[in-house]
């Protein structure tokens, strides 16, 4: 089954977690042990990110800058392999468009199909951390729906050279991003709503949520995607705040508010043992209650939170 099959015909509200793969230089055992803490709870499926290369710059000898690319984590389809091998769970890896070509994508997918990996999560990316502005690889795709467009392509039998072959036996499924508080790009809310049904339109079978801290501001994104026609699901992202620093670091990175009433019991806090609690209490509150109002999953965004995630679920599960 497809996860969006497994999610339309679920009847209680499943479990997800997203990974990251190691660092460049790390063996996996980091996201094995990950894993191995939440596999109790029986992962609808576990996604794994994808990420961009970096380009640098250092002085030489000669006084000229050098040019380095640097990919910190690579791996993406390697991982999801390594992980279908050893776990009995459906992988969802990241295709995205920063930092690849469109011939990269495609032998990423081919990769993939070898691997019998056929459900995947299209995705723009993010910005290179030296642009202001997202900007295209040469050669690569602008947009999501441009990569879904692409994911249908080959899906259809046609590589990007125009080659024609027999359709993959499997055909690729896909999901993409949701953003109840708006991505940072939009205009304004609206203007982000026509493009997730775009990309629904595409073929995206499910959208997965950033995170997000107050359940309202999830409950209000569903609302007006149903009023616009999307009617596949929606998956709440979600996570636990483990560090002080997170305050004013998650909101700056993600683009997400943190409720007032939350923030203040996060300023009582005189250790991050204390904060890691309150994260945990107020993220099993927001996991009780989505599960009181039927969501298909809960997904869990678990960098630096895996011990706490595993908390939240053992309240709720």
């Amino acid at each position: 089954m497809t996860v969006a099959e497994q999610l339309n015909t679920s009847k209680s509200t499943a479990f997800s977690f997203e990974l990251l793969p190691p660092l460049k230089g790390n063996n996996i055992d980091k996201v094995f042990k990950t894993i191995d803490a939440l596999i109790e709870f029986n992962p609808l499926f576990i996604n794994i990110t994808s990420h961009r290369d970096e380009v640098t710059y250092r002085n030489t000898e000669n006084g000229l800058f050098e040019r380095r690319v640097l990919r910190k984590r690579p791996g993406t389809v390697a991982v999801a392999a390594s992980i279908q091998h050893r776990y009995d769970v459906k992988v969802i890896p990241h295709i995205i468009c920063s930092g690849f070509t469109r011939s990269e994508t495609e032998y990423a997918l081919i990769d993939l199909n070898f691997l019998g990996i056929h459900d995947i999560l299209v995705l723009r990316g993010d910005n290179s951390h030296k642009d202001r502005f997202f900007t295209a690889t040469d050669g690569g795709n602008q947009y999501a729906v441009d990569l879904a467009y692409q994911v249908n392509d080959l899906n259809n039998g046609k590589f990007l050279d125009g080659t024609q072959i027999e359709p993959f036996e499997t055909p690729f499924t896909f999901g993409v991003a949701g953003y109840p508080e708006k991505h940072e790009e939009s205009p304004n809310m609206e203007s982000d709503i026509f493009w997730v049904k775009k990309k629904v339109e595409t073929g995206a079978q499910y959208i997965v949520t950033q995170m997000f801290f107050d359940n309202e501001k999830y409950y209000d994104f569903v609302k007006r995607c149903r009023a616009e026609g999307i009617t596949v699901p929606i998956i709440p992202g979600i996570k636990p705040i483990t560090l002080m620093n997170q305050l004013t670091v998650l909101p700056k990175i993600f683009h997400v508010d943190i409720p007032e009433a939350f923030a203040a019991e996060l300023r009582k806090c005189k250790t991050e043992e204390a904060v890691k609690q309150v994260g945990i209490d107020w993220c099993t509150q927001q996991a009780k209650d989505l599960i009181k109002n039927n969501v298909p999953t809960l997904h869990f965004y678990s960098m630096m939170a895996t011990q706490s995630v595993r908390e939240v679920a053992k309240n709720v599960y």
